[in-house]
């Protein structure tokens, strides 16, 4: 069976949704899903001031080297200032030696993300996180047009077709919508299709 890595960043809950969405939707193109998250590295304090979430059912990943068990893995994290948060970044930063021994070549990637705003560096924050599945060797499949509910301008809503994504208001208010949430599980479901098909 494939196997499926959902590996997140989340500060206030709504990265969390969106990883719940694409693991549903990837366990419904016939995988075996894991859903980690990458620790916490800001300062406790920072953490308490900002009100971070802290509960979470998801354990953190082991280390680097468990992404070489997986067929497929589907990053998400919010945007930084247009870019991944430097929680996601520092650990994919440790995966020089998966790089250079090649153990990611030609596993499946994907990347979905979250911003304040509806110009918050949505698709910015995508490809910082698909640049470094790319240099890893990974082949990226995205959210693409077959998913009709990010087209049109009749709502609110988060899409791209390098990824799915929610958009949660400065004070992080807004929730993931209906919408998004079917993007995440689409784009969750074709990544996962793509990789038991690569693996057949």
């Amino acid at each position: 069976m494939t196997k499926v890595l959902v590996l997140y960043y989340s500060s206030y809950g709504h990265i969390e949704q969106m990883a719940d969405a694409v693991a549903e939707g990837a366990r419904a193109g016939g995988a075996e899903v894991d859903i980690r998250r990458v620790a916490e590295t800001a300062p406790a304090a920072v953490v308490a001031a900002a009100h971070f979430k802290t509960d979470t059912a998801h354990p953190e990943i082991e280390n680097v080297q468990a992404l070489a068990n997986y067929d497929a893995i589907i990053i998400g994290a919010p945007t930084r200032f247009g870019r991944m948060p430097s929680q996601m970044a520092s650990f994919l930063d440790q995966a020089g030696g998966l790089w250079a021994s090649g153990a990611l070549n030609g596993k499946v990637g994907g990347a979905f993300t979250s911003t304040a705003s509806q110009h918050g560096g949505q698709e910015t924050t995508l490809f910082s996180i698909i640049t470094n599945l790319l240099h890893f060797g990974m082949t990226i499949v995205g959210l693409d047009y077959g998913f009709q509910g990010q087209m049109g301008v009749d709502e609110v809503k988060g899409g791209s077709p390098y990824g799915a994504t929610t958009i949660a208001d400065g004070d992080g208010s807004r929730q993931p919508s209906a919408s998004e949430l079917d993007g995440a599980r689409y784009q969750g479901k074709r990544i996962a299709e793509v990789a038991g098909k690569l693996n057949a």
